[in-house]
């Protein structure tokens, strides 16, 4: 069976996160820049090889403040942890639309194995004549368990920001010849 290469389009994609703050709020954030691809064999994307690479220096929170301390190394450490990193060890079917994407993700130097929920959204063809796969893609992840443990209190005693952090990226991949 052939292998097909599926690489990412950033256009068409976008990566973002979404953390409770003081408890009461939540905050969403994205990443700018990434990069992706998928290897699959046959026509079905069940069993696929998936990677994805994030450029923590292209975090977005919409506030450049926040954004320099996340880069800072009291979180994500940009300078000497440029990418966060997932690499799949599975791709199961659930059924037509849903499957499991188990993988290796690697944040600063920590690496963990995560679960997440894929929606298949079908393929199409565009105005270019290249045939497009579109994913949509969910998880959670606890911060602390990747190196990410800063922790501020107010001084009412809430704390400044959750562990978990929920994961929603959108992708398109365009098929290669």
């Amino acid at each position: 069976m052939a292998t097909t290469k599926w690489v990412l389009d950033p256009m068409h994609s976008e990566v973002q996160f979404k953390i409770k703050h003081l408890v009461i709020s939540t905050v969403t954030g994205s990443f700018k820049k990434f990069e992706g691809s998928v290897e699959t064999e046959g026509d079905t994307f069940e069993g696929a090889t998936v990677e994805f690479a994030l450029d923590v220096d292209s975090i977005d929170t919409n506030q450049e403040q926040r954004d320099g301390h996340l880069k800072s190394a009291e979180f994500f450490d940009a300078e000497k942890y440029p990418k966060i990193s997932f690499k799949s060890t599975s791709l199961e079917k659930v059924d037509d639309e849903d499957y499991k994407l188990n993988g290796d993700l690697t944040i600063k130097d920590v690496t963990k194995p995560v679960s997440l929920d894929v929606e298949f959204g079908g393929t199409a063809t565009d105005f270019y004549g290249n045939l497009k796969a579109g994913f949509e893609i969910k998880g959670k992840i606890n911060r602390k368990e990747f190196g990410l443990v800063w922790d501020g209190v107010t001084e009412a005693g809430s704390i400044v920001l959750g562990e978990d952090v929920k994961l929603t990226i959108n992708v398109q991949f365009a098929k290669q010849a």
